[in-house]
């Protein structure tokens, strides 16, 4: 089940290359699937160009020189969320949710997943309302800095989880489908304080086509 989110991200992502001075395997800043400007009024493209090409490339650096001479070095990402902790547990959290995050958006995004998806979402939810009206109050509940996460169990059963700080639902057996980061970084520039208009802003980019790819 795990393994199946990976080559799900790896395949959209290309987050992995071989250094060819190490010959060793190293992660990579996942590239955009759209222009830094392409999600506005949305997401800025100041903020895409600080969360991604800041934010998310310091993880990155990071997780490449902690793992180094480690149990995890060569390891793959969900590995080393899955059975790390501390500084690796953060960074590599951060890339893993991150990917996620940048591949699940796209310009001409909104609208209401299809298929078996959206089959299961009515069957737990009652409708599609419903979820993202509970979605968005995980997220603005959430205390401090973190994620929320739509998420499916190895029977397809779906939940809504709140993960701090760098958290993941595969920490706990789940596969991560949907992600909402509510990191201030990740809003402040275009919402302030207003986490909870930023956390409804964001369906109107979201890609149920690579949403629903991974359940």
């Amino acid at each position: 089940m795990v393994a199946l989110v990976l080559s799900v991200v790896l395949s959209l992502t290309d987050n992995l290359v071989i250094d060819k001075n190490e010959n060793v395997m190293k992660f990579e800043l996942v590239k955009l699937p759209y222009a830094a400007e392409a999600l506005e009024p949305v997401i800025g493209k100041q903020t895409v160009e600080f969360h991604h090409g800041k934010h998310l490339q310091a993880y990155v650096n990071n997780l490449n020189s902690l793992v180094q001479g480690t149990k995890f070095e060569g390891a793959d990402l969900e590995t080393i969320v899955r059975e790390s902790d501390g500084a690796i547990f953060n960074n590599a959290g951060q890339t893993l949710n991150h990917t996620l995050y940048f591949t699940q958006f796209s310009p001409a995004g909104g609208g209401q997943p299809s298929g078996k998806l959206a089959t299961a979402i009515k069957a737990t939810w009652g409708s599609f309302e419903q979820f993202q009206k509970e979605f968005e109050a995980a997220g603005v509940g959430l205390f401090g800095s973190g994620w929320v996460w739509l998420a499916a169990d190895g029977d397809g059963k779906l939940s809504i989880t709140k993960e701090a700080n760098a958290g993941n639902p595969v920490t706990q057996g789940l596969k991560p489908l949907l992600g909402f980061d509510v990191w201030e970084h990740a809003y402040y520039l275009d919402y302030q304080n207003r986490r909870g208009d930023h956390l409804k802003a964001l369906w109107q980019i979201v890609d149920w086509n690579v949403v629903g790819s991974r359940y």
